[in-house]
């Protein structure tokens, strides 16, 4: 598992593009948003979980198309030759993915506080560590659906059939409470829904309570981690 992590940082290293897709692109987007709103009310209401959502996104769809291309080229086969588990390899790279995310939630999260001034309630340190975990959530999601795309192609397609729908019910549009029945309770289970939770509740109270949304959070990320192991395929076909 060390290895593989280890291996996955200095692939990360030696491609600057990928690593401004990690730590930029979310950085540019959040600071659009602020420059949209001016700064404004509308920026504070929606800014924590912005921060929530855009890293999700940006890691979702860098580690799924990574993991496929390790299917693709033949490593993952020859790795699988070796005494390594297929929750071994996903581990290593979550491990390698997971340091990257707290990088990128520390950069983005002192963008949010700093420069673009936004006003938490809660201490720092939560919404910190709210953000690491959002972005783990990506992680193990680009992970999982990594196992059923044949090429880079398809899984960018997963992002429009299995992250938009979470962002539209998340609570970020409309109050999950003030939707219809169904979608409220379609909302219930999807991951999305506890990052934003979590982050509105830092944002807004000075003691938050934060032992449902994370607790779901972390329950997520290790059965997803679990059931892509389960339905990682050796290469693709």
């Amino acid at each position: 598992m060390t290895a593989t992590a280890a291996r996955v940082l200095r692939q990360l290293r030696h491609d600057p593009r990928t690593v401004a897709m990690l730590l930029v692109v979310p950085c540019v987007l959040l600071t659009l948003l602020w420059w949209i709103y001016d700064g404004g009310p509308v920026f504070q209401r929606i800014g924590p979980a912005l921060l929530a959502l855009f890293p999700v996104i940006v890691m979702f769809l860098v580690t799924a198309i990574t993991t496929l291309r390790e299917r693709r080229s033949g490593t993952l086969e020859r790795l699988l030759t070796l005494p390594l588990s297929k929750v071994g390899f996903l581990l290593g790279y979550a491990a390698a993915f997971g340091l990257v995310a707290v990088v990128q939630a520390l950069v983005a999260s002192g963008l949010m506080l700093g420069p673009l001034g936004l006003e938490v309630a809660g201490p720092w340190g939560a919404l910190v560590l709210v953000a690491v975990l959002d972005s783990l959530v990506g992680v193990a999601m680009g992970l999982f659906v990594s196992a059923f795309a044949s090429s880079e192609f398809q899984a960018v397609q997963f992002m429009p059939a299995f992250v938009l729908p979470q962002l539209l019910l998340c609570g970020l549009l409309v109050p999950r409470a003030e939707l219809p029945q169904a979608l409220e309770y379609a909302s219930d289970v999807l991951p999305l829904s506890y990052a934003v939770d979590a982050m509105n509740e830092v944002s807004r109270e000075a003691d938050p309570d934060l032992l449902l949304p994370l607790g779901v959070l972390v329950v997520f990320v290790v059965a997803v981690l679990l059931l892509g192991a389960a339905t990682l395929r050796r290469r693709t076909p």
